[in-house]
């Protein structure tokens, strides 16, 4: 099933898509949906972040290639390195990327995890049980000031720097998917879950023995080589196998 968040007169409400066709939705995202009327084509409505979390963890430095392609000495990590983005940084599909004065402002493609269930300590074994699905997602990064601060939260939480859509797909093997970026309809990023350092249970089991995350919340599973820079007026687009496009514009900051 594909779940979507759109905003109607009512205010946010949560469909399901079919086909590239959106329908209303009853019930609980976390729990049973049930089909409704046709709201019509997902390119014919505005669509919001596809869920709305408590909090955005993010795994850096997870594909092996892309851990070199900027330091070509930098080691692969021997357990995952975590940050957080600010949830401030959310933007939906279809909306602009915000770029504040830089030498280069990266985009980098990720699969995302959507938490379904509140999830504290969970095993290996059964960390899958605790997903509703996947999302993709960009992890936009003003490398300036990655490389001064010498840690992340500036560089990659500045409002709109982490689009989000534009739908979650519940069925979805995520150790078995392709992730791809696209500037400006040029290829630039061409990978597969498989070159995962650490694959998605690993990462639940990881994270949730430090934090308890909650039905929402969102793991972005780290971004794969070619990542590169971004210009305002650009187009950068984010497809992961089996879930879809994530479209987005950039502009300057006024």
């Amino acid at each position: 099933m594909k779940i979507a968040r759109y905003q109607a007169d009512g205010g946010a409400q949560v469909g399901i898509v079919e086909d590239g066709v959106l329908y209303a939705a009853s019930g609980d995202m976390f729990g049973t949906l049930t089909k409704g009327a046709r709201v019509g084509g997902l390119d014919d409505v505005t669509l919001l972040t596809p869920v709305d979390p408590s909090k955005l963890v993010c795994v850096g430095l997870n594909y092996a290639l892309h851990v070199t392609e900027t330091d070509p000495n930098q080691q692969a990590p021997t357990e995952p390195v975590i940050f957080m983005k600010p949830l401030t940084s959310l933007l939906p599909h279809g909306g602009v990327i915000e770029m504040p004065p830089a030498d280069r402002i990266d985009y980098e493609a990720e699969l995302c995890i959507v938490i379904g269930k509140e999830a504290f300590r969970v095993s290996e074994a059964d960390a899958l049980s605790y997903v509703l699905g996947y999302t993709c997602g960009n992890d936009v990064s003003h490398r300036d000031y990655q490389r001064k601060d010498g840690q992340w939260v500036r560089a990659k939480g500045f409002n709109t720097f982490c689009p989000l859509g534009p739908v979650i797909e519940t069925e979805l093997d995520p150790g078995n998917v392709a992730v791809q970026s696209r500037l400006n309809g040029e290829l630039r990023q061409n990978s597969h879950t498989k070159h995962l350092i650490f694959n998605i249970p690993f990462l639940l089991q990881f994270i949730t023995n430090v934090m308890t995350l909650y039905p929402g919340d969102v793991i972005m599973t780290g971004t794969p080589e070619g990542v590169g820079p971004m210009q305002p007026g650009d187009t950068i687009e984010v497809e992961v196998e089996g879930i879809g496009v994530l479209r987005n514009t950039t502009k300057a900051r006024g």
